[in-house]
């Protein structure tokens, strides 16, 4: 008999299922955090793609395994790959997935336990609701290794107050689940997470496909606009960061587990 089991290199690291009529996309790749990877993004783009063909599915439902839902870019592969092409893919990445979770014609649902920083806050921010549990945490950590949040930007600051973006983009500083929900970034922080998108999804199921359809065309018009007009101009900034001084010093600092030479 032929053993047909996934091994750690063949098993998704994004899990799709069906439940209660909504296509549920389970980030799982823990042993990195969920980190932005290659492999990762395709299965994600794969999975949004075959929940919006999916008539049967209302929406979607974007949780995680592990204590950190996303934490960015793969900054594993970014170290081991030439710096300009490395940023050129990891910016049209980060492009693809925010856009496709934008314009699904279906609501994106977040539930978080956990942990999310830097790329995964541009995911956080693109869904249509989020509900983080009391013990998540919240970072813009990018200025830190050099760098600053240049695609993410496009759903951070129609979300964010302004006076939070200020502060959170420039310090790094992690803030709560209660205070991303005062400033914008998530929908709710709550108690019981599961339970909350549960009475949420029921909610949506209220709704028809076209009217929810629509609904969600009126509150991301505005940020799709913005990504027409100043995707490329930020990537071309992103780009042209990676290879720098900085960042080579931010991201050797990162993986030896020490001050970058500017925090010395």
């Amino acid at each position: 008999m032929v053993d047909t089991e996934p091994t750690p290199e063949t098993a998704p690291v994004v899990r799709y299922e069906v439940r209660d009529g909504f296509a549920v996309l389970t980030l799982d790749s823990p042993h990195n955090r969920n980190a932005l990877s290659s492999r990762l993004v395709a299965e994600l783009l794969d999975g949004l793609e075959r929940a919006g063909a999916d008539e049967a599915v209302r929406g979607v439902v974007l949780t995680h395994t592990g204590t950190t839902f996303c934490a960015g870019a793969d900054l594993k592969e970014a170290l081991d790959a030439d710096p300009a092409a490395a940023a050129d893919i990891r910016t049209r990445w980060a492009v693809q997935v925010l856009r496709r979770i934008l314009e699904l014609p279906k609501p994106v649902v977040a539930r978080i336990d956990g942990n999310v920083r830097a790329g995964g806050m541009g995911i956080v921010a693109a869904c249509d609701i989020v509900v983080a549990g009391r013990g998540s945490s919240f970072a813009l950590t990018e200025a830190r290794l050099g760098l600053a949040p240049f695609i993410i930007s496009l759903t951070l600051l129609p979300r964010m107050t302004s006076r939070a973006a200020a502060r959170y983009f420039q310090t790094g500083e992690t803030f709560d689940a209660d205070v991303a929900e005062r400033i914008g970034l998530i929908t709710s922080a709550a108690d019981d997470a599961a339970a909350e998108v549960a009475r949420l999804c029921g909610e949506l199921r209220k709704g028809s496909p076209q009217g929810l359809a629509e609904s969600k065309r009126l509150t991301t018009a505005h940020i799709l606009a913005e990504f027409d007009r100043s995707a490329d101009e930020l990537a071309k900034r992103s780009g042209s960061c990676f290879g720098t001084p900085d960042v080579v010093e931010g991201m050797t600092a990162f993986f030896q587990r020490r001050p970058p030479s500017w925090a010395e």
